[in-house]
């Protein structure tokens, strides 16, 4: 590592560097504000080590372990025509590194991410901001929406987070007395969304955004969803597929097929485009072909596949074009049959799309799944409720000479409520407006890093891959990075880029045997930078140095 790299990275752990101020219990008692449509509830001081146990509907933390802190509580007038509120947390340790790191929501909910600021913010030196996007509620939950409650949806979709990034960054020039020399973002799914919400619509208000898995495009998302739903429902028609054929059929049938394609049979699959029909490899004898297992006479059908089994499978793993050939979303790619059951093509309907649905598009509560048909999905486009979708191409106002913003993009191959073609999607028609209507080059604002094997956000939804690199619910779940440094901790790695203007070229992620930390190292992987893939050239298989990324599939 560079001599500025290691400085940065002690800037980054240890926080509080020669001149920065430091925060103490008298600055939190004595905090006042006088900031517009923002009211200060409470400010606590806890001290290094002191018992943090908070929780709301959505988020919680229980911890004894977390340095010196100001949590400042605020409720933010998002609509003073609509009495509209939301509110908002800021934490400020006490060893500060002069950085501002607003953590995204996940889903629909409705709560402070306060695990995500005690896990990753304040212990990194960064002062925390998050917001509970206007309303109280689960990762699931819709029916605060309404039916009709259009000023909550829009608080959700984008404003209670900007106004939250606004009010919180003057909190914390009021608390040290001096602005935030940086400001990042960190999320994944509809925090994703936010991040490149803020990147697309609010290009000031930060200057690196990491995002993972975006639900940036929320209107075909829901409907991918249904449509996923439909291809298995209902559970008593014959092509549903129990979660043991999932299983215990599906699962080694693809790894026969498609493990060994990356030079390492591991049980991962490190490039699943390889092994997918649509936009298929160059040899079509490499995409897997559910057509193996095929029941034979008499054969017992819980073992085997019948043919409108097959049929469905065709559909969940192909994009999803409607019949106009208007595309709405990627498919599901090979390598995460494990969890799939779980995510949209189980026996349990998605609760976030119907209740988007319900909620906010058609306003029926007694809406169904099989009520879906295309002219909804061209009502939910052309509503756009919340003004939730992120798919603008143009990222000059943040990315140009004016900002010089950084994005950093990064995807399971495995994701099993997102298909990882969204990913490759947006970032694609950025890559094409950018090449088309600028000189950037998008290497240098916009990176894209794909994880072999891991399902939706992180191990919190399971699957088997390296899946600890610094990101959102990774510490959380007892999978923080090998080392807070920027070649293992993504979160450092967007800082040295904005600030050293060094960006990554891969990063080194960690497997914990049983995804938990107490159990040691179960080997480490590089992250490769899209569109390059993962391949074994050899050595030790647990080891990230027997690895490289490659454009070559050969």
């Amino acid at each position: 590592m560079h001599l500025t790299s290691k400085l940065t990275f002690l800037g980054l752990v240890l926080g509080a560097a020669a001149g920065l101020p430091r925060g103490s219990p008298s600055a939190c008692a004595g905090l006042t504000l006088d900031i517009p449509n923002v009211n200060l509830t409470t400010a606590t001081h806890f001290a290094p080590r002191a018992l943090v146990n908070i929780s709301n509907i959505y988020s919680s933390i229980n911890a004894t372990n977390l340095p010196a802190f100001c949590r400042v509580e605020l409720v933010i007038t998002t609509n003073a025509t609509a009495g509209s509120s939301a509110l908002t947390e800021v934490w400020l340790p006490d060893d500060w590194n002069g950085r501002v790191l607003t953590v995204g929501n996940g889903g629909m909910a409705g709560g402070v991410t306060v695990t995500e600021l005690g896990h990753v913010a304040v212990p990194q030196g960064f002062a925390g901001i998050s917001t509970n996007t206007g309303h109280a509620g689960t990762t699931d939950d819709g029916d605060w929406a309404g039916p009709h409650d259009d000023n909550a949806i829009v608080d959700w979709g984008w404003r209670a987070l900007h106004l939250s990034v606004l009010a919180g960054k003057e909190v914390v020039k009021k608390y040290y007395k001096t602005p935030a020399k940086k400001s990042y973002f960190l999320g994944c799914s509809n925090g994703g969304r936010q991040g490149l919400k803020e990147v697309q619509e609010f290009p000031e208000d930060f200057d690196g955004v990491v995002v993972g898995s975006p639900a940036n495009w929320w209107t075909h998302l829901q409907a991918w969803s249904i449509h996923q739903n439909l291809n298995v429902q209902p559970s008593t028609s014959p092509h549903f597929m129990t979660e043991d054929m999932w299983t215990n059929v599906l699962a080694p049938e693809v790894m026969r097929q498609c493990d060994a394609q990356d030079g390492l049979k591991d049980g991962i699959i490190n490039d699943p485009r390889t092994c997918r029909r649509v936009g298929g490899p160059p040899n079509p004898s490499a995409v897997f072909r559910p057509e193996t297992l095929t029941c034979r006479l008499g054969q017992n059908t819980s073992t085997c596949l019948t043919a409108d089994q097959i049929s469905a499978l065709h559909r969940i793993y192909a994009d999803y074009y409607e019949a106009d050939q208007t595309y709405v979303f990627g498919g599901y790619y090979p390598g995460g049959e494990t969890e799939y059951y779980h995510g949209l093509v189980g026996q349990t309907q998605f609760k976030i799309g119907r209740g988007y649905f319900q909620f906010m598009v058609v306003n029926d509560t007694t809406w169904k799944i099989h009520d879906y048909d295309p002219d909804l999905l061209a009502l939910t486009d052309e509503l756009d409720v919340g003004q939730a979708n992120a798919i603008n191409p143009n990222l000059t106002a943040f990315a140009g000479p004016q900002h010089k913003g950084k994005l950093i993009q990064y995807v399971g191959w495995a994701d099993q409520l997102i298909s990882p073609g969204n990913a490759i999607h947006y970032y694609e028609t950025v890559h094409q407006f950018t090449q088309a209507n600028t000189e950037m080059d998008i290497d240098s604002f916009y990176r894209f890093f794909t994880v072999p094997g891991m399902n939706h956000w992180t191990c919190l939804q399971g699957g088997f891959a390296a899946n600890a690199f610094g990101s959102v619910e990774q510490a959380s779940n007892d999978n923080p990075p090998l080392s807070l440094d920027p070649e293992h901790n993504i979160l450092a790695a967007i800082v040295r880029w904005v600030e050293e203007g060094v960006a990554p070229e891969t990063l080194t992620a960690a497997n914990y045997k049983d995804n938990d930390v107490a159990n040691g190292v179960g080997f480490t992987r590089p992250l490769c930078k899209y569109p390059a893939n993962l391949r074994y050239r050899g050595g030790n298989p647990n080891s990230a140095g027997s690895f490289d990324c490659s454009l070559n599939t050969a």
